[in-house]
């Protein structure tokens, strides 16, 4: 593999037509940097940058024994300057169809995939506080979902106001563990 480094552009570009594996892993070694920057200068998206050298070198592998090499880097940066004037081209159609649209579909879209999620989260919550022991379970209810002081859901079960921290308290840690860090603090967060 080593000799590989040693051939020209135009040898590389003969021996990949004929199919060979290593002079394709060498123009892949030695241009891929250089055409991921490239793209990465116009476009300021690693991901599209990276999607477009690799179609690339996929598009060359495939069409290698029908694609006409007379200037390998050429063919390459041209192929590379192409890509990112279709990636700049769907990116100005897509934003003029999304300027024909009233505001309140695309705003509508986005508050409908958070109100989906945020119910299925509160499902999640729902059912794990099911799940906490009956007395745990009321004391939490009465704290958190109807926010009720300790003194009060004292007063109201008829048992201390340590009892009623005990249980909070007992009631987070289960919560904590059965729901995971994440969704443990957005639950203390949204209520």
């Amino acid at each position: 593999m080593a000799q590989y480094g040693n051939y020209t552009d135009s040898e590389l570009a003969n021996l990949l037509k004929a199919g060979d594996r290593d002079a394709f892993t060498e123009i892949y070694a030695r241009f891929s940097n250089v055409l991921y920057v490239h793209a990465f200068i116009r476009l300021k998206s690693n991901a599209e940058s990276m999607d477009i050298v690799q179609d690339l070198f996929v598009n060359l592998w495939n069409r290698r024994e029908s694609t006409n090499f007379t200037n390998l880097s050429n063919y390459l940066y041209t192929s590379v300057r192409n890509g990112v004037l279709n990636i700049i081209a769907h990116k100005a159609v897509e934003s003029r169809y999304l300027s024909t649209l009233p505001q309140s579909v695309v705003m509508t879209d986005c508050l409908t995939d958070h109100r989906l999620r945020e119910r299925q989260l509160a499902d999640i919550i729902a059912k794990e506080i099911e799940l906490l022991p009956p007395r745990m379970r009321q004391v939490f209810q009465l704290s958190r979902l109807h926010n009720l002081s300790h003194k009060e859901i004292a007063d109201q079960l008829g048992i201390s106001e340590q009892a009623v921290r005990s249980h909070v308290k007992n009631a987070l840690k289960i919560l904590r563990v059965r729901l995971g860090l994440v969704t443990f603090l957005i639950f203390l967060l949204t209520r």
